[in-house]
């Protein structure tokens, strides 16, 4: 087995040349500030709120919900080297954890050693930068709550799947017993249990003598032990075990830990794998295989058809809901009904819809109106982003998906957490927000960057390799890759698919523009949509300003309207058909729809032979003319309700058709019908009946019908649930690193103790002490070491160099803050001198 490199023992500061840090806090007050600033940003919860001094720091750091945090962003050789050293002893040297994780040398089961040679400086160094591990190379320890977490334990098997060590599991057993399985092992008695302990231990970890004990053993007991070798570690026996069995209890390769439960020991678990801690390393991340592999031309012009199509979808969207939406339930959210009217609406299935409408929500389109009655309903931002370029549109609907927390492929599953039987998920509903989701997607679209150009994934690498990066807890080194099902594969999935839909990708490989759009981040990111726009806009399709009228009442649109003329169109025709050319059929109701917004017959024959590249046909034309002449030649007002026409003779058909006996009318006048329903079902009425009425103002003017736009008041996008506290900016970990270096520097410099005064309490003196060794300050220029307690009642203790005393007030330089401050002399709680240098 090949040992490290020796120039190793220089990383971080605690070389063989260098003095071995006693605790994990001397380990880092030996770092730098570089190092201490990748700390703290690769453990943003240390900052909340900046410790005081490096102790303080090192305290945070080994508490159990960081440390499980931490643990849980490694990936798997990582975390699989720190469960190696929690199994290993302690203190450990290097290439006792190099042995640990190659295995023997000509071990074929075990990975290649030079493989597992070269990966694991990066482990350590990572273990070590995220303050789990300290201490040179030749005494490496964990951080105790990490040694906890993954050392095995019988409530807790060790993700190795090794048991306690032979000390640990004779801890309990009377010395009797453990001489006469010393004994029985053929080694001499000794006269304590301590040294027979040691000697059976030495023992299981000579591979030589225990080769020569297991060669002995029977086959029936070798059997059993090969099926506790690779965990878990223990069995059952009964109060006469078989032969075989009394056979590995006498010579202690199974050791009793409960009645009627024995474990197999570490050491001699660690013989039969061959001396590996692992059944399957990983110390490489698997590569992600390519599916297929288009051109790119072929993939940018695919993925801008799709981005066309996610713009079209969202507009109908806000479309159908632009009079106002579905009602909110009572518990937040929209109901499964009105998503099945939404999924039939947008003519696709319950799960997309949901993904369309929790976009719409993220991109700020969409909200509660906050209404006694509450509704969903377009937002103002909504009408801004319209009147925007598609190209635009597009990128911020996907600036909106990179972040968002909400997670739409959870709607109609359960959520366990709200209680014990988990309340269904639903659209725009709470309980959406999964913290994982930005980092998984963003993540699964830097893999698919990777590929060559044109190159789609194969998904099921693509989850191997995501499940490496960041594996599962307790699954981390089990036969299998992780569940299958895990919320971070299932929103991998999810990414893959929604990338599709919305023109990120284009036959599953990653887009030019979209390449550009992931690439951006931070103060580049409005560079880079500025690019990517500047990429999709070509490929977009251009709106066109006209349609081609047919003889069988339709008009086709060989491809996007312009939006004056798409909208005057959906009013006068309905959308029979959709796809590459969208397909619009008129009938007499939507012509009567056109004359109820105000429309005249001579309106609409100009607009279509204004927009049609055909000419009119004469059906098309007759229909318009003939709903137009008996359009409003009923009118109907309030009473409750009144029908007046000058036609008597038409006043009478209707009296006379058995269908308007649900409406109750009775003649007041030749030419007036009164009803006793209200004016709207007077009208639907009538016109289901095949007349053409129209609705006129007290006055007797024809009221015109439009559809009014609802509206909900100025809302914000809703913001992201982070995963912990945010990571800090540059100018944040400065500061940090100054603030804690300044802390430590107060916290441990040499000072004089008072008699009586406890150690590391803050200084007392009386105000009159304090104000003359202030001033004795100023002319010696010395520093001193005060007690402050701010406004808000924090105390602190500080290293300052005295300048000017004067007004009740102390200027001094603070080597704490580093800078120039002035102090109030009331709030110093007192003063001492520091020790002399040496």
């Amino acid at each position: 087995m090949s040992t490290h490199e020796p120039d190793r023992a220089a990383e971080d500061g605690s070389g063989a040349g260098s003095t071995a840090p006693r605790s994990l806090a001397e380990a880092l007050r030996a770092r730098d500030d570089a190092s201490l600033g990748a700390l703290l940003r690769a453990r943003p919860d240390l900052l909340s709120p900046v410790p005081s001094d490096l102790t303080q720091l090192a305290t945070r750091a080994g508490t159990r919900a960081s440390v499980i945090r931490a643990l849980e962003h490694l990936d798997r050789f990582t975390l699989q080297t720190a469960e190696a050293l929690a199994v290993a002893p302690e203190p450990t040297a290097y290439g006792t954890l190099l042995a640990l994780l190659a295995g023997d040398e000509g071990d074929d089961a075990g990975v290649d050693a030079r493989t597992v040679s070269a990966a694991l400086p990066h482990a350590v160094a990572a273990l070590r930068e995220q303050a789990l591990l300290w201490g040179p190379d030749d005494r490496l320890r964990l951080v105790r709550t990490t040694r906890e977490l993954l050392a095995p334990a019988p409530q807790r098997p060790s993700p190795t799947g090794l048991g306690p060590t032979v000390a640990e599991a004779t801890a309990g057993m009377s010395p009797g017993r453990i001489q006469e399985i010393v004994t029985a092992a053929g080694l001499p008695s000794t006269h304590d249990p301590v040294s027979a302990v040691a000697s059976l231990t030495a023992l299981f970890t000579e591979r030589p003598r225990m080769s020569a004990l297991l060669d002995e053993a029977p086959a029936d007991a070798v059997e059993v032990l090969s099926r506790l070798v690779w965990g878990p570690p223990y069995g059952q026996v009964t109060a006469e075990p078989a032969a075989h069995l009394r056979w590995l209890l006498d010579r202690g390769l199974l050791l009793p830990t409960a009645p009627g439960t024995v474990v197999l020991p570490r050491e001699a678990a660690l013989h039969l794998r061959g001396g590996r801690a692992h059944r399957a390393l990983e110390p490489v991340p698997p590569a992600v295989d390519p599916a297929a592999t288009h051109r790119a031309t072929v993939v940018n012009a695919t993925a801008a058809g799709q981005a066309y199509t996610a713009l079209a979808t969202v507009e109908e969207l806000l479309k159908d809901w632009d009079e106002g939406g579905p009602a909110v339930l009572r518990a937040g959210g929209l109901s499964v009904r009105d998503l099945k009217r939404t999924a039939a609406a947008l003519d696709t299935t319950e799960p997309l819809a949901a993904f369309w409408v929790e976009l719409a929500y993220a991109a700020g389109l969409i909200a509660s109106d906050g209404e006694a009655d509450e509704q969903y309903a377009a937002t103002p931002a909504y009408d801004n982003w319209l009147e925007q370029p598609a190209a635009e549109r597009w990128v911020r609907l996907v600036a909106a998906w990179f972040p968002a927390t909400r997670t739409s492929g959870l709607v109609g599953g359960r959520d366990g957490a709200v209680s014990a039987a988990g309340r269904t998920l639903s659209v725009l509903g709470p309980h959406l927000d999964r913290s994982a989701a930005p980092e998984v997607r963003r993540r699964v679209l830097a893999l698919l960057s990777e590929l060559p150009e044109g190159a789609s994934p194969d998904p099921e690498t693509l989850l191997a390799r995501l499940r490496w990066e960041r594996p599962l807890r307790g699954a981390a080194s089990s036969d299998d890759a992780g569940d299958p099902d895990d919320l971070r594969a299932r929103i991998a999935r999810w990414t893959l698919t929604e990338a599709e839909l919305l023109g990120v990708t284009g036959r599953g490989a990653l887009s030019e523009h979209g390449r550009t759009l992931l690439d951006g981040g931070g103060a580049a990111a409005t560079s880079a949509e500025a690019a990517a726009v500047a990429l999709l806009a070509p490929l977009l399709p251009e709106p066109l300003d006209h349609v081609l009228l047919q003889a069988d009442l339709t008009a086709v649109a060989p491809g996007p309207l312009e939006r004056p003329l798409a909208e005057a169109l959906s009013v006068l025709a309905d959308v029979e058909s959709k796809g590459g050319a969208t397909v619009y059929r008129f009938t007499p109701g939507s012509v009567r729809r056109a004359l109820d917004s105000g429309r005249t017959a001579s309106d609409l024959h100009d607009f279509l032979n204004t927009h049609s590249r055909t000419p009119v046909p004469q059906p098309l034309a007759y229909l318009i003319d003939d709903v137009a002449r008996k359009h409003g030649h009923l009118r109907i007002g309030a009473a409750s309700a009144y029908v007046r026409c000058d036609d008597d003779m038409l006043l009478g058909e209707i009296l006379a058709d058995k269908r308007s006996a649900g409406l109750r009318l009775r003649r007041l006048a030749p030419t007036v019908l009164a009803a006793q329903a209200d004016p709207a079902a007077l009208l639907e009425g009538l016109r289901q009946m095949g007349f053409a009425p129209a609705a006129e103002s007290p006055e007797g003017d024809v009221l015109i019908t439009r559809a009014h736009a609802r509206r909900t008041g100025p809302r914000s996008a809703p913001e992201p649930v982070p995963e912990g506290p945010p990571v800090p900016d540059g100018t944040l970990l400065t500061a940090a690193v100054r603030a804690i270096r300044a802390g430590d520097l107060a916290s441990t410099t040499p000072r004089k103790h008072a008699p009586g005064e406890q150690s590391g309490a803050l200084p007392r003196t009386s105000a009159a002490e304090t104000l003359a060794t202030m001033q004795a300050a100023v002319l010696t220029g010395e520093a001193v070491w005060i007690g402050y307690v701010n406004a808000e009642g924090s105390a602190s203790q500080r290293v300052i160099a005295p300048i000017r005393v004067e007004g009740g007030f102390v200027t001094a330089y603070d080597h704490t803050a580093d800078e120039v401050r002035t102090y109030p002399l009331h709030r110093v709680t007192g003063v001492a001198e520091l020790e002399a240098e040496a």
